[in-house]
């Protein structure tokens, strides 16, 4: 069941600020043209490559402290 309310926020809202960051560094070395604010303008191609880029970095992250 899904609570539209909880939608893409963070557990910790003091996050978003890292998070946005880490964003636009993927969206960067996957070369998505990235901006701060609305990119409903999109591919879902280019939103899948950043998405995948995160949880790339976030994998070879967890990784490294194994």
């Amino acid at each position: 069941m899904s609570n539209k309310s909880n939608k893409n926020k963070l557990v910790v809202p003091e996050a978003r600020e890292a998070m946005d960051k880490f964003k636009m560094e993927a969206a960067n070395e996957v070369g998505v043209d990235l901006k701060k604010g609305y990119n409903g303008d999109l591919t879902s191609r280019e939103a899948g490559s950043v998405g995948g880029q995160m949880v790339k970095k976030m994998i070879e992250s967890y990784e490294k402290k194994q």
